[in-house]
């Protein structure tokens, strides 16, 4: 078991490939997704009255241990659900980062591994990207999602209801944040993975529908779209992961 719980804690550097990454952040007053979190964390908000849920549904390519050779590495969607967080280290550092709730794949393989070398609890289910002339759906039967979205600009408006004055406010929510947080609560032990991106600049999305499970099962009063963002064919690594003990 301590041997398999010391391959959960990341131990060496991931790299992977974004072909893309579409990020859906959910807005809600503060009060009402506190309870998520564990005792170490707590929210990162936005005029300190609200937090946000991300929705990232991801197509990646080439994911595998960094400096393996490309052919080593394995190709997979993603749906995750995390929260924007922050965390002040022993160091007093503070860091923003995402707490995850749910991480869905469409490789058994990905589930297999990642649930090996992560704390992420992945399951396997169908996503499927379709494009066409103007518009891009994401969906997942087995999962019960459907977004659908398009190419948008600065100049357009923010979904109806949204908190933010303008994308440039939004995109502060549009993720990933450099940090992932992962904590046992039995050992008070917080687990930290550092991602490093490059070419990182989220795009606006103009939103037509969209309806995840998921998030509706949260049950969140005033929870509402605030932004969505898409990237496009960037370059990703994580670094091994850091632990220590909270608090110190």
């Amino acid at each position: 078991m301590a041997a398999l719980d010391f391959l959960k804690d990341h131990p060496f550097a991931v790299e992977a490939f974004f072909e893309r990454s579409v990020v859906f952040t959910f807005a809600a007053p503060k009060a009402s997704l506190e309870h998520l979190l564990p005792e170490c964390l707590t929210l990162d908000t936005f005029n300190d009255e609200y937090g946000f849920v991300a929705v990232a549904m991801v197509e990646t390519r080439d994911l595998r241990p960094k400096g393996m050779p490309k052919f080593t590495g394995n190709n997979f969607a993603l749906i995750g659900y995390r929260i924007f967080v922050r965390y002040v280290r022993n160091n007093g550092k503070r860091l923003r980062g995402l707490y995850i709730l749910k991480s869905e794949t469409n490789r058994k393989k990905m589930e297999f591994f990642g649930n090996i070398f992560t704390h992420y609890d992945y399951a396997t289910t169908d996503i499927r990207f379709e494009d066409d002339d103007e518009e891009t759906t994401v969906t997942s039967k087995a999962s019960n999602f459907k977004a659908v979205f398009r190419p948008s600009t600065e100049d357009s408006p923010l979904p109806t209801g949204s908190p933010f004055g303008s994308w440039k406010e939004a995109r502060r929510f549009a993720g990933p944040l450099p940090f992932t947080f992962t904590y046992n609560s039995e050992e008070k032990e917080v687990l930290i993975i550092e991602g490093v991106r490059q070419n990182w600049k989220p795009q606006p999305l103009a939103v037509s529908s969209q309806q995840f499970e998921f998030i509706e099962k949260l049950n969140i009063d005033g929870m509402k779209l605030a932004s969505a963002f898409q990237i496009t064919k960037v370059p990703y690594y994580w670094k091994k992961g850091v632990k220590e003990s909270w608090p110190g």
